[in-house]
């Protein structure tokens, strides 16, 4: 089953990102194809049915946050409910039944143990991870949250963080206690938020993993992202950090920047200049994590040109010169190839003779398409690039093979600039 789970949430990020790829294609190029849109519904048709498939059944959700409920309890107007939701209704002051409207006689929670043993069986059928925090974890997750807010001495406070960095790594439903306590993240952070934030670099390190290991649980990253302190945190620790605490600010970022009300936040906090600066000086790790951070900002237009203002085409050519995250860097560039100033850095960096070289590899077909749409860029911007692209050409002949036996994409790029060199030539032999 578990085999089974990392296989099904595979499929949904593979999907989720061509789904991704094909959109931009349609919105961002006029030359999109019908296969950019057929290929869109069926990531789309593709999620819907694996959606449907882990859909659980209605009473299974928790009437208030409409999840799969953890650890179901019974009010005292007969309904079910995940209790930590209406342990949060009921500390609000409210005494009333959030369903059926009605006057509680008393706030007493009964465990529905019938429900859990239905959903657990649920989840296991389904291959879904579903675990339930007991209420003694509970209370010790907090008790460290407490060592941390409060005044205790600088050994117990990273003892704490340390511990629940573990925790948060090894038992993932422990992550959801940071979406239903409001004040849990502040309770966090409260150690990094006086004075320098690098003063402690074990004790900023563990903090920093934890927020990048709580960051995975889906809910939280819109908490995380819209609390004030979190991510100019996550920035100032990118730039200034320890390795480990750069690597995992930039994880951290890469997850929280999927959502797309996240990206704006993220940027105007200042991180694709150290986020590009991982890219270039990081280890593979940190820099694959920070290239898939800038991708994901790169998605909105505009801050494309502030990643090529803090010199990411630069690293980018550097690194894929090099032979470094070549498939990650090159959907990269092929973002950043959509206006003049880039293209005009690719050209002084010797883009044209890089990119031939990785079609003639053996590289991936996607790789080859995103050479040759860049490539294709490059002649309709700067006719030299065409010349040294036709003498290449003259000699291996792998634009032309690439219009036979290229994806879809590839073939109408390498065609289109097969065309182009065949009328330039003609021409110029014949005036």
């Amino acid at each position: 089953m578990a085999e089974e789970r990392r296989r099904l949430a595979a499929s949904v990020d593979e999907l989720k990102r061509e789904l991704q790829r094909r959109v931009n294609c349609i919105v961002e190029n006029a030359d999109y194809t019908i296969e950019d849109i057929d290929e869109a519904i069926h990531c789309l048709s593709a999620l819907e049915d694996l959606k449907l498939r882990a859909a659980p059944p209605p009473e299974y959700l928790c009437p208030i946050s409409h999840q799969l409920m953890k650890d179901p309890v019974v009010l005292a107007s007969g309904q079910t409910y995940d209790r930590p939701y209406i342990e949060n209704w009921l500390n609000k002051g409210n005494r009333t039944c959030p369903e059926t409207k009605e006057l509680l006689p008393n706030s007493h929670l009964i465990p529905n143990l019938v429900m859990r043993k239905l959903i657990s069986l649920w989840c296991k059928d389904h291959g879904i991870e579903h675990g339930v925090i007991p209420e003694s974890d509970r209370h010790h997750f907090n008790s460290l949250l407490q060592i941390l807010s409060s005044n205790h001495d600088l050994p117990e406070k990273i003892k704490a963080a340390k511990l629940v960095r573990i925790l948060t790594k090894s038992f993932p439903p422990l992550r959801a206690f940071f979406q239903w306590d409001t004040v849990a993240l502040t309770k966090l952070l409260h150690p990094l938020m006086s004075g320098n934030v690098n003063d402690h670099p074990k004790l900023q390190e563990e903090l920093i993993t934890t927020i990048m290991n709580i960051s995975l649980h889906d809910p939280n990253k819109k908490i995380i992202a819209t609390n004030p302190l979190v991510i100019p945190l996550l920035v100032q620790s990118l730039k200034f950090g320890t390795l480990e605490t750069r690597s995992n600010s930039a994880a951290a970022l890469c997850t929280l920047s999927s959502l797309d009300s996240n990206k704006s936040i993220i940027t105007k906090a200042g991180a694709l200049e150290p986020l590009v600066k991982l890219l270039d000086e990081g280890p593979l790790l940190a820099m694959k994590d920070a290239a898939a951070a800038i991708v994901n900002l790169a998605v909105v237009k505009e801050n494309r040109s502030i990643a090529v203002f803090e010199g990411a085409v630069k690293v980018i050519m550097k690194k894929i010169t090099d032979r470094i995250l070549v498939d990650e860097l090159l959907v990269l560039l092929s973002m950043l190839s959509t206006y003049d100033k880039p293209i005009e850095q690719m050209v002084k960096l010797d883009a044209v003779s890089c990119l031939l070289s990785i079609i003639k590899e053996d590289t991936s077909d996607k790789s080859k398409e995103h050479c040759i749409a860049i490539l294709h860029t490059l002649c309709y911007n700067d006719r030299t690039r065409l010349q040294e692209i036709w003498r290449d050409e003259s000699v291996n002949g792998i634009i032309a093979n690439l219009a036979l036996n290229g994806t879809t994409r590839a073939k109408r790029k390498a065609k289109e600039i097969v065309e182009r060199i065949d009328k330039y030539f003609s021409a110029a032999q014949t005036s």
